[in-house]
């Protein structure tokens, strides 16, 4: 990076490997967050400038922030855009998966890079014979590969048969979520694509901030325990009192009839 010479660098991270790197390369002017907003406060001293956010602020308008104080420019404030470029092949694998749903389908994800973020494989089976039974909604199980046995028990706590297993590519996921009726899932990057593809979401979030990382769409429904006493400031990717992710099928299931009331309007 040093055969460049660099104006200015951005730090989004807010992580002292982040700020190293921007340092190493010999950038002139260094921009990250203030002290308060940083995700390791000690990176602040590799930093030359600061912007200050309130504290309670989504990720994206977080990060747009800094673009539009470092940068001088105009950021949008809603109504966001996430332009993914997919090809006919992205497209063809979505359409495959769509066939065996009769375009009629909700995406349920069981997974998420922590346990922690993970909600009950048999309950999203139980969701999925409910959403038959009362939305007419075959239910499609995304998962990557590697996750193929949790996608497995959704199918075991399913009776219905109503229920389609799939791992696409991340560009055929995308747009699979783009036909979608609705997307149900916790704290993981499909969501995040889901939200690009402007699918109505319901998010099951935990030990993290739906304010934080969740849809910033207004219509989108969050599903969270706030009646526990260790919700705040969790980020724990193990813990021996998992109860944030203790939530009743139905409770996830009048949610997502909400959603769906929501769409049609």
């Amino acid at each position: 990076m040093r055969q460049y010479e660099f104006d200015i660098a951005l730090d989004f991270q807010g992580l002292l490997k982040s700020a190293s790197i921007i340092k190493l390369a010999k950038a002139k002017k260094r921009v990250g967050f203030s002290k308060q907003n940083l995700r390791e406060p000690a990176s602040r001293f590799l930093l030359t400038d600061t912007v200050n956010v309130e504290r309670q602020t989504h990720i994206i308008r977080k990060n747009l922030t800094l673009a539009k104080e470092a940068l001088d420019i105009p950021v949008p404030d809603a109504d966001f855009e996430f332009p993914i470029f997919t090809g006919d092949a992205h497209k063809l694998e979505a359409e495959k998966i769509i066939e065996e749903t009769d375009e009629n389908y909700a995406i349920l994800n069981p997974a998420g890079g922590w346990t922690t973020k993970l909600w009950s494989a048999e309950k999203f089976g139980e969701l999925a014979d409910k959403l038959w039974e009362e939305n007419n909604l075959t239910s499609v199980v995304t998962t990557a590969p590697n996750e193929i046995e949790l996608a497995n028990l959704v199918l075991l706590g399913s009776r219905s048969g109503k229920v389609t297993l799939a791992q696409p590519s991340l560009k055929g996921f995308y747009e699979l979520a783009k036909q979608a009726k609705i997307y149900i899932g916790g704290d993981t990057a499909p969501t995040h694509l889901a939200v690009a593809a402007k699918t109505p979401i319901v998010g099951i979030f935990g030990p993290t901030e739906w304010w934080r990382n969740g849809s910033p769409n207004r219509d989108d429904i969050c599903i969270e325990r706030i009646d526990i006493g260790c919700r705040a400031d969790c980020h724990r990717r193990a813990c021996d009192n998992w109860i944030c992710m203790n939530i009743e099928t139905e409770t996830v299931l009048r949610a997502a009839q909400k959603r769906l009331e929501l769409s049609a309007k």
